[in-house]
Parts: C-alpha cells; structure tokens; sequence
C-alpha cells in the first residue's frame, strides 16, 4: 500500500512539473523557444528602466562567547576479551545476598559481602 501511494505521489510531482512548460508537445526535439510569433513583444516596455540599489545596512553583532564542552570519557576498560560474566555468578549473588542478609539479620554490610562471595563462588563453578 505505502508503494503505491509513493509511486502515486511522485507521478502527480513530475507530471504538474511536465504541464508547466509551455513548449510541451509542439516540439519535442527542438528545446528552443521563437520569439518571432507576435506575442510578448507588445507586453514588456521598450524604454530601459532604470534600477537603483541601494546597499544594505551594516550590522555588526557581538561574537558569543564559545562554551566549554569537557571532552569525552575514555572508553571503558575491558579486562581481556572474553566477558567474566554468567549465569551461575548472578544466581549465587541472589542467594549469597539473602543469607548474608538472614546471617546478618538484616545487616546492609553482610548483605553485600554474602552476595560478593556468592557471585565469587558462582563464577568459579562456571570454569
């Protein structure tokens, strides 16, 4: 549907531009236009006109002050080329992290030393 209607589209754009020139079907081959016909002659004025320019006005604008953009953060360090990460280390973080949680009862710290040692644990059995 969308090819058609673009292919609908780009006709009417070509074929309104085609119907503009005013030579269109009497001579095909020929792409010079006569002026010897009688008409048009009578339409522009046979006296020269006169043209005065007058320059434009001069505007000087104050410079903007150039901002300052930091430039950009180096790019990540990668420790080798094979990604560390699996399966097994997010699982044992999740389960480190709740009994380091209940061993701790409710402690933040023990939470995070029990989901570092779970996810230690975890990667190691991946090897």
């Amino acid at each position: 549907m969308f090819r058609v209607t673009k292919i609908m589209l780009i006709g009417l754009l070509f074929s309104s531009a085609a119907l503009a020139d005013d030579d269109w079907g009497e001579h095909r081959h020929h792409r010079h236009h006569h002026h010897g016909h009688g008409y048009g002659r009578e339409y522009y004025p046979a006296y020269p006109v006169e043209r005065v320019y007058v320059p434009e006005r001069v505007v000087e604008y104050v410079p903007m002050q150039q901002r300052y953009y930091a430039p950009p953060p180096p790019p990540p360090v990668r420790y080798g080329g094979y990604d560390q990460r699996s399966p097994q280390g997010l699982v044992g973080g999740l389960v480190g992290s709740a009994m380091g949680y209940e061993m701790g009862r409710g402690d933040p710290l023990a939470a995070g030393i029990g989901a570092a040692a779970g996810s230690w644990i975890g990667n190691g059995m991946n090897r």
